[in-house]
């Protein structure tokens, strides 16, 4: 199998985004819970590509399998404006954060299923809590082998990934001193974080049985690691970003994980590859991610020192050098390097109200930069 054009019938490394949507009134700049008025017509128009969420006042959509970050773009950009169009309908605006600013967990309506009923009825208020909101990427995968050996080693890069992606400083009205609260409350949850690293594909299946066969889940979409093979898309999906503001900054990530997979696939095919890592060791990094975003140093675990995580960026973009133009995202993926010097939206959130003291604001450029570069759709009918 040819991985080095993605045109090929055969091309596996396929790309697919899940972005999940802050459903903001305009007026209060709060959340609304509105999720059930929208869904109805939202299906109409994008049927599996729009879910709801446990939360009303989340929407979450997905787009179609991808080749190309061309073709992702198109979908992102068609998603977010189908959405932003339904709800204008009942005057309301959508915004792309890890969490709300000041809105408040306990005063938000809860979508009627069963699987949220359960999840309330087992979790109590961590679930309650989960007011968050995140991005998914899934890269589609040749055999559940190279899953796992590809997730053992992607591991590494997933605080990197994070730090990138910050968008959640405040909660409940508060600056968390955190750039991915998101993080901290999902980690409330069990079968977070860091995934360990398997042997084979037939040891994580062994697990997830286990797991199955003393009730602790039901099925494998109940692991929540920060990056999983997925159970039923034959997918690698990277879980751990907060929700991209802006949808450049959503690309480049998407981009980016896509390349990556790319890379260390052909360095097994060529017999090379990077050293796999101890869980407790990528979860230093994570922490620092979490907790000061782009402004702080990583632990580079084969050098054994600390290393801007500025740099580390660049040297992210150097890796897949080799990779980006067979994949058509040079221009995603060095996308990065300006997040790297401008900052996350973390960043940004923070010195709107350092200087403005007004979390309304906050919001307000929250919207504006969800819907750069994004045509507002009016649905019809």
């Amino acid at each position: 199998m040819s991985v080095y054009n993605p045109m090929d019938s055969d091309f596996a490394f396929t790309l697919g985004i899940e972005e999940e949507y802050q459903i903001i009134d305009p007026d209060t700049r709060e959340l609304r819970s509105y999720i059930t008025q929208i869904l109805e017509p939202g299906r109409t128009i994008l049927r599996e590509q729009i879910k709801p969420e446990m939360h009303q006042s989340i929407v979450e959509v997905g787009t179609k399998p991808c080749r190309t970050i061309t073709e992702a773009r198109a979908e992102i950009t068609h998603l977010r404006g189908t959405i932003a169009g339904l709800a204008a309908r009942h005057g309301l605006k959508i915004a792309a954060a890890g969490t709300h600013p000041f809105s408040s967990w306990m005063t938000q309506e809860i979508t009627q299923h069963e699987r949220y009923d359960a999840m309330v009825g087992e979790m109590q208020d961590a679930a309650l809590q989960l007011l968050i909101f995140g991005m998914h990427c899934h890269i589609g995968m040749p055999s559940n082998e190279t899953s796992i050996e590809l997730m053992n080693v992607a591991r590494y890069i997933c605080p990197h990934l994070l730090a990138l992606s910050t968008s959640s400083p405040f909660w409940m009205g508060r600056n968390t001193g955190f750039k991915s609260y998101r993080s901290v409350v999902f980690s409330g949850f069990p079968r977070t974080g860091t995934p360990p690293s398997f042997n084979s594909a037939g040891e994580f299946e062994r697990y997830i049985q286990l797991l199955i066969n003393t009730g602790c889940i039901d099925n494998g979409k109940k692991i929540w690691w920060d990056l999983r093979p997925h159970p039923f898309f034959g997918t690698l999906e990277f879980r751990v970003c907060d929700i991209a503001t802006r949808v450049e900054e959503c690309l480049a990530l998407a981009a980016v994980m896509q390349a990556l997979i790319v890379k260390f696939y052909i360095m097994f095919e060529e017999n090379t590859t990077f050293r796999v890592y101890r869980r407790a060791l990528i979860n230093e990094n994570k922490w620092r991610a979490q907790r000061w975003g782009l402004e702080t140093k990583m632990i580079d675990f084969g050098k054994r020192t600390e290393v801007e995580t500025k740099a580390l960026v660049h040297e992210i973009v150097k890796l897949v050098d080799d990779v980006v133009d067979m994949l058509g995202s040079r221009k995603e993926v060095e996308y990065l390097l300006k997040i790297a010097e401008g900052g996350s939206s973390a960043d940004r959130q923070l010195h709107i109200f350092a200087e403005t003291n007004d979390l309304r604001a906050v919001v307000d450029n929250l919207v504006a930069e969800t819907m750069e570069g994004v045509e507002l759709l009016t649905p019809q009918g």
